[in-house]
């Protein structure tokens, strides 16, 4: 846009009249920007101009992008709350609420002192996600108000400077981006620059400038050869040469791009009226002009989630000089240029709030990302990151058998798609197929590739080792909510199961045992709160309900115990303690065979000291009550025996594929028993683990085969 010395009232009118005619909207916009006027009295800029010149600055920004009245008046009036003490009740009265609320969203973002280094960051994402959420408009207007304020940041201090444009290189020109706004997101980026590299932005325009009369010669003699292929096809068109923008060259050299090696730097964009004319286009200048593979892109048969839309071709052009070809329509033009909404509304004359609300909801993934990653429970830091690294960073675009794009992060995998198409997808996954191939679910997937999950009703769900597998922070808080949300509630259920059943055992009534002044005693002994958490650190083996049930009965010691006292060994640095016991004789149960993390009872033998059984052994319902405490020692060294059942829905002979899984993570391999079932085949093996986690990583390998179906430890 052509920068003005100073614009007037009559100027913004003058724009705004080419796309929006009625006489009333004028009048309204006239008014607001002398209310702000009058607010805006006697204040003066960093630069000495009075204040009125920026959000009038800011309103003109706006008609280049066909923004409606609303957007405009509230451009006009942006800075009156937080500036000039007045209260949105006020501009309500006077313009309606529709533009007071727009004005109200972006003072919340004013207001905020924000930083790229520290916590200022994370509120000011949220308030965007409030803006955005409540009207997109309010985030459009942020982004003219950021623009102005770049084209006269040399009125601020050089670390006012920086930290300005720091702040708009991260945050404001991705959503520019997203938005589909290039004419605001590439001067942001260029300006950006300028403050951030100053010696790298003149070095680059300074190239630019001593190769500018060979390259408009080269580009001039290229167009005008076009034009006459086109024509003589009877194509009617408009073709110009294209700039290419100081930051986008920045980028390339930045990669390790020699200047002289963008090629890039000749470009051309063709416009046409109609889609068909953009493909014939394509083809004849593909007839005559050798394409280089690869840098084909079809963004009209496939558009970008900003609904960005082009034919981008790279072609070996007049004395051999490499030309990058965009062909478009008039329409897709004015959609790449200045965003989806503002250019239907004006195309249209329709009411541009319903339409930037409800193309923003169907098309604009990046609004439910950032939405969602909001409504997701998790620290700051994740938030920020995931922002950064999901939403506002480069995306893949990946699609399902039946062609529905899916947006996820780089290096995103099968996990992260299957989330993302929804939530029980995920937790029901069993494989994938990508391309038509099956792929494991670690595989990094890529720009258009078409995925398929296979699900299965009998599935255990996610495993933990997904969360070190995904990519998608989204994704891997809805892995641990499974987990959190399953697991407490498996828990809390087995925990009060299992003192129900200790208090039978000793014949204590339960309305003896909960009395009141009982669990107030359980409750400070404990550090509790809740009887919830009683049953949950009784079901997840933190306490055991003979201990608990002690607290307030205290248990005669059984005279068996002295008999195993007697079966002496030396246990300084066994991997069991039990309690009040320093040296005793200690079997693992072969029924159940326990390793470390699980939940553990110790039983008194009558003559083989203590036998260690999992809390949930079925055979501790059917021996007689002596028990004692028992749990692990922090530090366990050595690997323990466990049973598991591999199911497997192929008659096929697996062995070799499924050790090799097993191996990879390092456990021990005992036995390896075939077991038939009809169609299927169920494997018994006896493995060697370090704990509980260790066997859930083994879990985790074998669930990754196609053909394994269901992997569980096996209780005798």
């Amino acid at each position: 846009m052509a920068m003005k010395e100073a614009y007037t009232i009559e100027d913004l009118l003058e724009k705004v009249k080419k796309y929006q005619s009625e006489e009333k909207d004028l009048i309204k916009i006239k008014e607001a920007y002398e209310f702000a006027e009058k607010c805006h009295k006697g204040q003066f800029r960093k630069s000495g101009e009075e204040y009125i010149v920026h959000p009038l600055n800011v309103a003109i920004i706006l008609t280049e992008i066909y923004a409606d009245k609303e957007t405009i008046m509230a451009a006009l009036m942006h800075d009156v709350i937080e500036d000039c003490d007045i209260e949105r009740e006020e501009i309500d009265e006077k313009f309606g609420i529709e533009v007071g609320k727009l004005v109200y969203g972006v003072s919340k973002l004013g207001r905020i002192n924000f930083s790229t280094e520290n916590e200022y960051l994370i509120d000011y994402y949220k308030k965007i996600i409030v803006g955005m959420s409540e009207d997109v408009r309010v985030i459009i207007v942020k982004l003219a108000d950021r623009l102005h304020n770049m084209r006269t940041l040399w009125a601020l201090p050089e670390a006012k400077q920086k930290k300005i444009a720091k702040e708009t290189m991260e945050i404001l020109a991705p959503l520019a981006h997203h938005l589909g706004i290039h004419k605001i997101k590439s001067e942001l980026e260029d300006l950006s620059l300028r403050y951030l590299k100053e010696d790298v932005f003149y070095d680059i325009a300074e190239k630019l400038n001593k190769t500018k009369v060979e390259r408009d010669n080269t580009v001039g003699e290229m167009l005008k050869y076009v034009t006459n292929l086109l024509t003589e096809h009877g194509i009617t068109h408009e073709i110009k040469g294209r700039a290419k923008s100081i930051y986008s060259i920045y980028n390339k050299l930045n990669k390790g791009r020699k200047f002289s090696d963008i090629y890039d730097l000749l470009a051309l964009r063709i416009l046409v009226h109609t889609e068909q004319e953009c493909y014939l286009a394509l083809g004849i200048i593909h007839s005559k002009f050798k394409p280089i593979p690869k840098r084909f892109k079809d963004y009209i048969a496939m558009p970008k989630p900003n609904m960005y839309q082009s034919l981008h071709t790279t072609v070996f052009g007049i004395d051999g000089y490499l030309f990058e070809i965009q062909i478009r329509t008039y329409e897709m033009d004015e959609i790449a240029e200045n965003g989806i909404a503002s250019h239907w509304a004006y195309k249209e004359h329709k009411d541009a709030s319903i339409l930037m609300q409800n193309t923003t909801e169907q098309k604009l993934q990046f609004f439910k990302s950032i939405i969602e990653l909001n409504e997701d429970k998790m620290s700051s830091e994740d938030f920020v990151n995931s922002v950064k690294d999901e939403v506002l960073n480069n995306n893949i675009y990946c699609f399902t058998p039946k062609g529905d794009i899916i947006e996820l992060p780089k290096d995103a995998t099968p996990i992260d798609f299957a989330y993302k198409v929804h939530t029980r997808v995920g937790e029901t996954m069993v494989g994938a197929i990508v391309n038509n191939s099956i792929v494991p679910l670690d595989y990094k997937l890529k720009n258009n590739d078409i995925v398929k999950i296979n699900t299965s009703k009998s599935s255990r769900g996610p495993s933990r080792e997904w969360l070190n597998i995904v990519k998608s922070t989204q994704t891997r808080n809805k892995i641990r909510s499974f987990f959190t949300k399953s697991e407490k509630e498996v828990y809390i259920e087995r925990g009060k199961d299992s003192l129900e059943k200790e208090l039978r055992k000793r014949k204590i009534a339960y309305d003896t045992f909960f009395t009141t002044e009982n669990i107030e005693t359980l409750y400070k002994s404990l550090k509790i709160t809740t009887l919830e958490e009683l049953y949950l650190e009784i079901g997840n083996g933190k306490n055991s309900p003979m201990m608990v049930v002690n607290q307030i009965f205290k248990k005669e010691e059984d005279p068996t115990l002295e008999h195993a006292k007697k079966n002496i060994i030396k246990n300084g640095d066994a991997d069991i303690l039990v309690s009040g016991i320093d040296k005793v004789k200690v079997n693992l149960a072969n029924c159940c065979n326990p390793i470390p993390e699980d939940a553990i009872v110790g039983y008194i033998t009558k003559g083989n000291g203590i036998s260690v059984h999992r809390a949930s052994c079925h055979n501790l319902e059917v021996l007689e009550r002596r028990n004692v405490d028992v749990r692990w020692s922090e530090k366990t060294t050595d690997k323990y025996v466990t049973t598991i059942l591999i199911h497997c829905n192929t008659k096929e002979n697996k062995i070799i594929e499924m050790l090799q899984k097993i191996n990879m993570q390092d456990a021990g391999i005992d036995k390896f028993v075939t077991m038939s079932h009809g169609d299927d085949t169920v494997y018994e093996t006896d493995l060697y683990v370090r704990n509980l986690s260790h066997l859930e990583k083994v879990f985790s390998e074998l669930g990754k085969l196609i053909y394994v179906t269901k992997v569980e430890r096996l209780m005798k």
